[in-house]
């Protein structure tokens, strides 16, 4: 699945491949969030490149939020309707000092809680945009998604054990079950 979205602000072509096996290219010009997608990628199993230009000159908030929904855009277009899959996933997934734990449901619902406890930056990353590409997936890829820090003081760490946890989860709620059909006593998801 190849999705392109462009705006006065950004402009991202990204290609996605559910069935993957990890492999990644990307380069948005936000050094952070290109390693956060990396481990997004590599844990899932998921497929994903990347190639971005946005302006960030002014910050790194419209590049990462438009990645966020670009990407949540692909995942809802390749998974929706939902056949014989496992539907949900939890993963908690420790980091040095930190551990963050992840739940979510292929559910065409979408719902973000975000529960991490970050603050000021990772280099020159605002921190605070983590939880903008969280929602911006979420509301794309119509998934109920939480994230819930356990512990932890290093902001990369607890990012970084995030973003895994939410690979680790995808990927076992996307694990194929055919006697699943529909995972869904309404018959649709």
């Amino acid at each position: 699945m190849i999705i392109e979205r462009k705006t006065k602000e950004t402009d991202i072509v990204l290609e996605l491949n559910l069935e993957g096996k990890g492999d990644y290219s990307i380069n948005s010009g936000v050094g952070f969030l290109d390693h956060m997608l990396e481990a997004l990628s590599k844990h899932s199993l998921i497929d994903i490149k990347v190639k971005a230009s946005g302006d960030t000159h002014i910050d790194d908030h419209h590049t990462v939020e438009d990645i966020g929904i670009v990407l949540g855009t692909a995942f809802a277009n390749v998974i929706y309707p939902a056949k014989e899959i496992e539907r949900y996933g939890n993963a908690t997934v420790v980091m040095d000092e930190a551990s963050v734990s992840c739940d979510l449901d292929i559910s065409n619902r979408p719902y973000l809680h975000f529960e991490m406890d970050i603050d000021g930056k990772v280099g020159n990353f605002d921190v605070e945009l983590v939880e903008e590409f969280f929602r911006a997936f979420v509301l794309n890829s119509r998934i109920t998604l939480h994230l819930v820090q356990n512990r932890g003081k290093n902001r990369h760490h607890i990012i970084e054990a995030g973003f895994k946890a939410l690979a680790v989860a995808l990927r076992r709620a996307l694990t194929k079950n055919s006697r699943l059909s529909t995972p869904s006593t309404k018959g649709v998801i």
